[in-house]
């Protein structure tokens, strides 16, 4: 085999490499899902179970984070079902920053790998909201705010945990550059506080995806993967 041919070979395997991405199928259904924060729609038992949620920067088992995922001819419908014994949430003033300082849901969405823009929406257990666009590395416009009426947010506590249900306009997705054809490029977090005094406030992270930095950071490339709309 020739020098050439290796050297060929080998970048091949490499771009390969960073072209692999994780993808989870978001399945059609053909009625809307009524949300109540439950998780409680009999729909949601037609969606794949995402349970696969990991600390990326410490050892150990998190406690379960699990993510289903539909849409219909309108809208993406997202459920996040947390375990949580003991939830922190900062009230502070009840601003939208203070959600940055409690137990919290994250997705994010790029409209391509150079994260220009792309934008976040995390959620704590009461069903506030920090949405806010941003820019590669970590350039918040926090003034930011999602399309109007084009979202829809609904929590519920339970026995040790919480449950978030979301509901974002198609309309939202291709008006921001997120949706493509059939595919959206997300990443799925959670932050686990276990002190929420603002500054101050402590987080575990926990992710879908691991990203490629050796201190904790959701907002680069390598932590979003796809969900994948089917037919």
């Amino acid at each position: 085999m020739s020098t050439l041919f290796t050297s060929l070979l080998l970048i091949s395997v490499m771009i390969s490499a960073q072209v692999k991405t994780t993808s989870y199928t978001v399945h059609r259904i053909h009625s809307s899902i009524t949300l109540t924060g439950k998780g409680d729609d009999a729909l949601w038992k037609s969606a794949p179970l995402l349970s696969d949620f990991s600390y990326p920067w410490e050892n150990g088992i998190p406690p379960s984070t699990r993510f289903k995922a539909l849409h219909d001819d309108d809208w993406l419908y997202c459920l996040f079902e947390v375990e949580d014994s003991r939830i922190h949430v900062l009230t502070d003033k009840n601003e939208k920053w203070e959600v940055a300082s409690s137990d919290r849901v994250e997705i994010f969405f790029r409209t391509d790998q150079r994260l220009t823009p792309y934008y976040c929406l995390e959620i704590d257990p009461t069903g506030r909201v920090l949405d806010y666009e941003a820019t590669f590395h970590r350039k918040f416009n926090i003034a930011w705010s999602w399309p109007v009426k084009q979202l829809v947010i609904k929590t519920a506590a339970i026995k040790d945990g919480y449950v978030v249900e979301i509901a974002i306009s198609k309309a939202s997705l291709q008006q921001l550059g997120i949706l493509n054809g059939s595919s959206i490029e997300a990443g799925l977090y959670r932050a686990e506080c276990t002190q929420a005094e603002d500054p101050q406030a402590h987080m575990r992270w926990i992710s879908w995806i691991k990203p490629d930095s050796p201190t904790p950071d959701f907002h680069i490339a390598s932590s979003f993967g796809i969900l994948s709309l089917s037919e």
